[in-house]
């Protein structure tokens, strides 16, 4: 039978990989590596960074496929119908690569940015294949340091307060306002500066882009004093590397 790894390989810094992922790397016989062309190179190169620096005396073969684009002219009440779409275009590739570059017994990995869990739909996609019948695999799941964890230990702070709870939510959750019942969001996925909606509210921001990686970029203070030094800035820098990969903590102070 075919055996599939999903391995987390951290938010950005090769030294974030644990242990358990690199022991799961070295049982891979192939690696999937999808391209989003040529603006994000960047996140290709550093997984056959990974792949070359922690596989020791095994034999590997690397398979790339070209990564579906979801529709990025999907209006809000669109997103869910585009998120689909965009799924069911990586399930066919997904099915194809495993279908096509796998022979019976041999593993297969994918290595997935940050952790497997979180804001990923690797886990989803696999277990529809499965469901769809025709494709015999086993799975496992290698947790990794997500961009939430690698934000809270760059900026020094915990993610929670004492006896407080959290809420992890995209832009979209907070459009409305600050949700209610926690003291700290952190928002992923927010490419229409939401933050800027909370001004009027007493809050702290912890943001920070491509954390991990040499082009890391960190933000911090009340948000009504920083919000338009954190836009300047990543729009600065999705023009300068052609994408951004950003997360930020807001806290009630």
């Amino acid at each position: 039978m075919k055996k599939i790894l999903i391995i987390g390989i951290g938010a950005g810094n090769p030294d974030y990989l644990t242990v358990q992922a690199i022991d799961a790397l070295n049982r891979a016989d192939v690696f999937f590596v999808m391209d989003k062309g040529a603006a994000k190179e960047k996140l290709v190169a550093l997984r056959k960074h990974i792949i070359e620096r922690f596989v020791k005396g095994r034999d590997y073969r690397i398979v790339e496929a070209a990564s579906p684009e979801r529709r990025r002219d999907a209006s809000d009440d669109d997103y869910r119908v585009a998120v689909d779409e965009l799924n069911r275009d990586k399930q066919q590739i997904f099915a194809r690569l495993i279908s096509e570059s796998m022979r019976d017994g041999e593993v297969g990995a994918f290595l997935v940015w940050g952790d497997p869990s979180l804001y990923d739909s690797t886990i989803r996609i696999l277990e529809a294949i499965r469901a769809q019948g025709g494709h015999t695999f086993e799975f496992d799941v290698i947790p990794g340091i997500s961009s939430v964890q690698a934000l809270a230990a760059q900026h020094r702070i915990p993610l929670n307060q004492i006896g407080k709870s959290i809420e992890i939510t995209n832009g979209r959750g907070i459009v409305d306002g600050f949700p209610q019942g926690v003291d700290t969001v952190v928002v992923m996925l927010d490419a229409k500066h939401a933050y800027k909606h909370l001004a009027h509210e007493d809050l702290d921001i912890f943001w920070g882009a491509y954390v991990g990686t040499p082009d890391e970029i960190l933000i911090a203070g009340p948000l009504r004093e920083v919000m338009d030094e954190i836009e300047r800035v990543r729009d600065e820098a999705r023009r300068t590397h052609g994408w951004i990969m950003d997360t930020y903590l807001l806290r009630r102070r």
